[in-house]
This record gives C-alpha cells, structure tokens and sequence, in this order.
C-alpha cells in the first residue's frame, strides 16, 4: 500500500500549481518531490532500542511465528490423521491434502480484496484470524475419538479445515505488507532488513512446530489411540496466541485506510482491453502497439503500463506450479514413504511425520550459505548467474531429489514382502496343539493347494500365496492329529492376509481363521496383538496409557500400536492373579502376535512370533532427497519473490503477490490429479513427476532467455507520476523523458 499511496503524492505538491513547461517536461527526482504520508502522526511511534525499528513489528513478528507454528504444526501431522484416524486410502488422503493446501493459497485473493477494499489490514487481521481459531476448534473436536462416529469426525475435519484455509489464506498477503506500513519512507533499509527477519520467524516457526507436534501425536496416548486432539490442539492454542500479541500492539501500529482493490483494476483493465479489441476487428481500424492499449478508451495510461509490465511477469509464472507440485509432497508422498523406514536413529526415534523439520531447518542453512558462499564464488568465476537461472536451477534440483525419493521407493519396495494382489490371498498355519498336525488345504474343485506338517507351537515359516477363483471362497482343512482326522470349512476374501489356527480341544483338534495386519502400520509403529489360551481372561497394561483385554480359551485381541522399544515386563492380571509378561524388543513397524500359554512351574508366558518383518531401511536415507528439494526452494522461492517484486510496478506488487501464491495452489491441484486418477505405483508416480519438471524447466528457461529484465528506475519515473495528476489537455501525452 505504501506503493500505491506514493503515485498519488505528486498532487499533494503544493508548487505544482504554476509549473512551466520545463518543470512539467523534466525528469522530476524523489528527492525533488519527497513522498509525504497521508496522515502525519502527531508524536514519532516508539522505536526498538534506540533504532529506527519501530517496536510495533515486535508484535506483527511474534504474530507471525505463533502463526506460522499453527499452520505447519497442524499440517505435519494432517496426512496420517487422514490415513490412521479417519481410515482413508493413501490416494485419498494424498488428494485432501492438497486440496487443503490449494486452498489456503486461493482464499489470499479474498483476503486481499477486503482489505483493499473494505476493512483495511488491521481489521481483516483480527477478524479472520478469529476464523482461523474457530477453525483449529472444530478441527480439535473432530479428532476426539468419542466425539460421534466416522461421519461426524469426517464432516468436523473438512469443516475445521475449510474455516483454517480461510483464516491462513486470507491473513497470509496482510500480515508482511501491515508490517512494511510501519516504516517510513526514508528507513527502507530497515524495511529490506525486516522482510528478513520476518521470512525468520516463518521458518522458525515451522520448523519448532514440525518436530514438536507429531511427538504430541505419538508420545501421548488419547482413548489408547496416538493422540491427534492434542496434536491440533496445541497448534490452535499458539493461534490464540498470535491473536492476542497482534491485538496488543493496536495502539501503536500505523493503519493506512483501504486504498482501492488493485486486483480489481488490473482485472477490468484486461477484460475491458480485450472486449474493446474483439469489438472493433474491422480492419479499417488501425491497429494499436500493445493490445492493452486497447483500454486506453476508459482507464488511465499509467494504469495500463503498469499492468503491461504486469503481464510480462505473469507470462514468465506459467510454468511455475509444477514446481511447488513438487515441493509440496514433502507432507504427503514423502511422509508416507518414510512409515515404511525404520526411523531409530541410535540418539533418537524420529517419526515419520517429523521428518518434514529437515526443510525449515535445512532452508534456515541454506539462506546464508547460497547468499554468503555459493553466489559469490559464481560471481567470482564470472558467471552471469541471474535470476531466472537461479530459479532454472532450482527446478532442477527438484527434480533429482524426486529422482532420488524413487530410488529410496524401489528400495523399500524390495525390504517389503508382497501384497496379495486380486483374487488372491496369504495364508499361514499356527499349531498351538501339544503334538504335531499335519494340514491340507484343498480347493473347490479338490485340488491341493497347501501342504504342510507343523509341530507344537509351530508355524510356517512364511505366508503362502493362494488363488482364489472368485472375490471370495471357501477352502476346505484336512487335520491330521495322532490318529485322528478332522474336516473344517472357512471363508476367505482376496487381498487379505489369513492366519489358520490349530488348537487341542480335549482330545480333539480344531481350528480357527482370523484376519492379519498384512500391511505396514500407518504411521510407522510397531502393533502387536494376542491370544489367550488360558481358560481366564487377561488384562493387559502395554503402557500407562494402553489397556487390552484378551477373553479366554483361545480369545484374540485386536492388533494395537505402540512405540518400539524394550518390553522386559509388561504388567497382566486376571481375577485372580497379577504376573509379569516379557515381549522383549519391539522393532520399528514389525506386526507381533503374541500367545498367552499357562506354565505350570511358573507365572504365564509369552510365545512370540513375527507375523511382518521390521522396517530395515533407515529413515535417513531420506536425507538426500529433503536436502536437494530445499535447496532447490532456495534458489527458486526466495529468488523468484525477490524478481518478482524488483520487475512489478510499485502499484502491482500486492496484484503480483496473490499471482504467485495462485501458483501454489494449482501446482497442489496437479497433485490432487496425478493422485487420483494416474494409477502408477508409487516409484513411477516419483519419476513422472521428475521428468515432468524437468520439461517444464526447459520451457522455463527458453521464456527466460528471450525475457528482457526491466531496470528499477525504469518501472515508474517521477515525470510519469507527475504527467498523470496534471489536468486533461496533457493527460494524454507520451510517459517518457521529453527534452525541451
């Protein structure tokens, strides 16, 4: 806004009354013309320490870090709330991520407009960040597990969601601008200098709020559930928080009036420039330089050449969303990738979902270290490394990393045992029977299909694949035990895992078919289930914050998550006894079942099987990926704002902000696509998206070649400001530097 307000002071100078003509045709200066603010303040504003800082960007700083802890500390733990606590599919809740995520970076456009227009930046601030916590309410709500059912969380979460896109969104473009309206003209060196501090706080925010919040998930347990109220609640108390620092500092902030919808403008210019030229196609019309010139008929020529330059820019942003496509997978794909890594680090345990902390951490690195080092040994070497290479080369380096993200997915793909594919399914044998049984599996046309002797608490050593002629069968057991044969019947479904378990009934042998956790855990941690073969039933404390109970006679409890780790004594009680049981090591995202047997020496015990092998591939080979994605969000981000802003006229800056951040959100949309509608296998969907940024780099860097920057001073003279607040018989001349 200080942009806008500066085009209009040149009316304000009071000599400009009886210029001559050399005065209306020279190059006027700023310091000729000085910019004056619309209202003086009647005493200076209170500074920091002495220096030219004024003390109310303390507020709109901390604002902003609670904020941004908000936003990215809910987001970090979105997708697998998606997956584990609402139960979706991996696509599925891929798809809703982005969706949100688009839609947090379409809502600016709102926010925009009604400061703009109608309530100012202060205002728009506090009333939609009142939104904002209503919104991390609802959220909260819908993750309680005893709140309704999977509708009720269902419909709450989108609702939280929608009124937290609306809040983010609609305060993101306000808060940076209010706290640039809080200097001077003559401090703008300042004014550079906190646009730093403040991109600071961003990531210092999100990068304490990243590491911080899946561990409120994990490390606490709500209703024996990871605890996901907590993880959104916290985020939505710092949301209070930023609300309640930015509404002290109302006395002391400056708070410019709302100046016009600029976005408006520029959008009826367009519109108007082009129904204008389709309604006079007659070529007996001469044509004109420029095809805005062909709003000329209603809007002012300083209007349309800002917006020429506008448009220049815009085109150079076509290619730019399958960058943030790209970039914005780090919470989703690569979140799930990492459930499937072993994240003991030896020091730590590192959840999946905390490893979206390496990009805010590795960005506050990498910041000073391409500014300080990398830039100036280029520049050295006589390199020309502008900013549009910057930005090719940070598309570049996007694409490797998920180059690499597909190389760490074929390597997991080959750690991780098969899935059951249609019309088909695994099965195993457990012989819990005090001798050997000997088991035949026929199929419906008496075929052998499975054929396996096992000794007493025994199984086999691994699933067996079986084909099914239909969607679901039944498979017909032969047991053979001692001298004894028995014929059982059960019913399976494809794509599931089966366990047949064998048990002495008297002198009999009968058997039962419980479904297994084929799959890897959602997020990562180890589950566990058990059978009680004891004739009591036994309650299980797993921790301070999981109970179980298991029926007796061969009862099968429902498989739990919990954290990896040594289990030496794990305390259970039945009616009428309390004794220790030992699970030993539960490793990272391994399935256990565990049976309860009665020793009559001593106190129950453990037998403990493997149903799915532990992760083997450390989480930290998803390093190498994070570290190339960043610096490539280095070298295109932050020196794609700062080109932007420097090719923009001073009135379109705010106009060139939302167009940039509507290239996050469609570059989301794209996700939300290829998620859903593209089919591959993870790998694959990892290297399309690669190539395709690599071919939109190409198409990046021939428009850049042929793009010719504009110089600073040449984006808004003085003497073109002046020329428009003269009176009509010159309002159409010529903007340009005109010697007598």
């Amino acid at each position: 806004m200080l942009e806008e307000r500066e085009t209009k002071e040149p009316a304000m100078n009071p000599f400009q009354k009886n210029e001559s003509k050399e005065t209306l045709f020279s190059p006027v200066s700023t310091e000729e013309v000085p910019p004056q603010p619309l209202s003086l303040p009647k005493k200076p504003p209170p500074k920091i320490c002495g220096s030219n800082y004024p003390l109310s960007i303390a507020f709109i700083v901390v604002n902003e870090f609670c904020e941004r802890f908000s936003y990215y500390g809910m987001k970090a733990v979105l997708t697998l709330y998606f997956l584990y606590f609402l139960h979706w599919n991996e696509d599925t809740s891929t798809s809703i991520y982005h969706a949100f995520s688009s839609l947090c970076y379409f809502t600016p456009i709102l926010g925009a407009a009604i400061a703009d227009s109608w309530l100012g930046k202060f205002k728009t601030i506090i009333y939609l960040s009142l939104v904002y916590v209503l919104g991390h309410v609802v959220k909260s709500l819908g993750a309680l597990p005893i709140l309704g059912g999977q509708m009720v969380h269902t419909v709450l979460s989108l609702v939280g969601l929608s009124l937290i896109a609306l809040g983010t969104g609609g305060i993101k473009p306000c808060v940076a601008a209010f706290g640039g309206d809080q200097f001077e003209e003559k401090h703008a060196e300042e004014r550079t200098r906190y646009f730093s501090v403040f991109y600071l706080s961003i990531n210092a925010g999100s990068l304490i709020s990243t590491f911080i919040t899946p561990m409120l998930r994990g490390d606490v347990q709500c209703f024996g559930e990871d605890c996901y109220a907590l993880a959104f609640g916290v985020p939505g108390l710092l949301m209070v928080i930023a609300l309640v620092v930015f509404a002290m500092g109302s006395k002391i902030y400056r708070k410019p009036p709302p100046e016009g919808n600029i976005v408006s403008q520029v959008v009826k210019c367009i519109w108007f420039a082009i129904s204008n030229r389709f309604n006079n196609r007659s070529g007996d019309i001469p044509k004109r330089q420029h095809w805005l010139d062909w709003a000329a008929e209603k809007y002012p020529k300083q209007l349309i050449m800002d917006v020429k330059a506008l448009t220049r820019v815009l085109f150079l942003y076509i290619p730019l969303p399958m960058f943030w496509a790209l970039l914005d997978q780090q919470g989703s794909r690569w979140t799930l990738q990492a459930t499937r890594m072993n994240g003991n680090l030896g020091v730590f345990v590192l959840q999946p979902d905390q490893m979206q902390v390496l990009n805010p951490l590795l960005v506050l690195i990498f910041i000073p270290l391409f500014d300080l080092v990398i830039y100036q040994l280029v520049s050295k070497c006589g390199i020309n490394f502008s900013s549009l290479r910057k930005m090719a080369v940070g598309m570049i380096l996007a694409s490797l990393a998920f180059a690499v993200a597909a190389a760490v997915e074929l390597k997991i793909n080959r750690m991780t045992p098969p899935q059951p594919g249609p019309q088909e399914i695994f099965l195993q044998v457990l012989n819990l029977a005090d001798d050997e049984v000997k088991v035949t599996v026929l199929g419906d046309e008496n075929n052998t299909l499975l054929e396996e002797s096992l000794r007493s608490f025994q199984k086999m050593p691994h699933y067996a694949q079986l084909h099914l002629n239909t969607k679901s069968q039944d498979f017909h057991f032969y047991l053979t035990y001692h001298n004894l044969s028995v014929y059982t019947k059960h019913s399976v479904e494809e794509k599931n895992w089966y366990s047949l378990i064998l048990r002495e009934d008297g002198k009999n042998i009968s058997s039962m078919m419980v479904k297994d956790e084929g799959n890897k855990t959602a997020n990562g941690m180890t589950t566990v289930r058990f059978i009680n073969t004891l004739h009591k039933e036994v309650n299980i404390s797993l921790t301070t914050d999981i109970f179980l109970s298991v029926g007796e006679d061969y009862g099968v409890s429902a498989y739990i998550t919990v954290q990896s780790g040594e289990y030496a004594a794990v305390h259970c009680r039945t009616e009428d006894k309390d004794f220790l049981l030992n699970m030993g090591l539960l490793d990272f995202g391994a399935t256990y079942l565990f049976v309860i047997t009665n020793n009559t020496n001593q106190d129950p015990q453990a037998w403990k099987m493997k149903d799915t092998p532990a992760n083997k591939l450390s989480i930290a080979w998803q390093l190498p990926q994070y570290a190339l994605v960043t610096a490539g969000e280095v070298m295109f981000s932050v020196t794609g704002l700062e080109f932007s802003y420097s090719q923009a006229p001073s009135s379109m800056k705010s106009v060139l902000q939302a167009a940039w951040l509507l290239t996050v959100a469609v570059g989301n949309i794209i996700v939300l696509v290829v998620a859903q509608f593209s089919g591959l296998v993870q790998w694959a969907e990892f290297i399309l998206f690669s190539c395709l940024l690599l071919v939109v780099c190409l198409i990046f860097s021939i428009m850049g070649y042929y793009y010719v920057p504009i110089k600073p001073e040449d984006l808004q003279k003085p003497a073109d400001k002046q020329i428009l607040h003269t009176q009509g018989n010159v309002i159409n001349l010529e903007t340009k530097k005109t010697k007598l």
